[in-house]
């Protein structure tokens, strides 16, 4: 069930991506079945190499030309406004400088490119919140640096003049991990 609840945030995020693309946290490639058919070619960023030899398999299956680097989005090596879109799906969470990702993501964009993005954060509800802030030490050592807690929607309208953003609960998951933003912010 949670795969196809994930697939469904997923596509709806992919649906709209064109041009160049660079996906920040490829991991281990769970994108690559959601990218429109137009989409031939993609540049990925994520600094495991254990996650991208577990990508070889979608990686084989994939019509999509993936050019991976194995960086954190923190420090982009590529040059400004060399991008159309930037996808990130369930990534923010984990990188530790979230403000100089979001920087770097912003630098690389187009004018007019679109920063698309689905990820987890803090809910709404302050008691949902106190939890949140309560395990996120323990979801941090057990999850690869995962924050609960932090206020995605806050940090990308910080640094995007122009965000359309949805914020809800996922079906079916437990409300302490599933408060959803998903939305496109647009760089002027």
């Amino acid at each position: 069930m949670t795969d196809v609840i994930l697939g469904d945030y997923r596509r709806a995020a992919l649906a709209n991506v064109t041009g160049e693309v660079l996906e920040i946290g490829f991991g281990t490639g769970l994108n690559l079945p959601y990218y429109p058919d137009r989409i031939r070619q993609l540049t990925t960023v994520d600094p495991s190499p254990g996650v991208h030899r577990l990508a070889q398999k979608r990686l084989a299956a994939s019509p999509i030309a993936v050019d991976h680097r194995m960086v954190s989005g923190e420090a982009l090596p590529m040059g400004d406004r060399s991008f159309d879109s930037v996808v990130s799906t369930f990534t923010l969470c984990s990188i530790p400088k979230i403000e100089s990702a979001l920087a770097e993501i912003y630098r690389v964009l187009k004018p007019g490119g679109r920063f698309f993005f689905v990820e987890h954060g803090l809910s709404h509800e302050p008691g949902i919140q106190t939890w949140q802030h309560r395990l996120t030490p323990l979801q941090k050592r057990i999850a690869g640096g995962c924050h609960l807690d932090r206020n995605l929607g806050q940090l990308i309208e910080q640094q995007f003049d122009q965000v359309q953003l949805e914020a809800a609960y996922a079906r079916q998951w437990p409300k302490v991990v599933g408060y959803i933003y998903n939305g496109v912010a647009t760089k002027p």
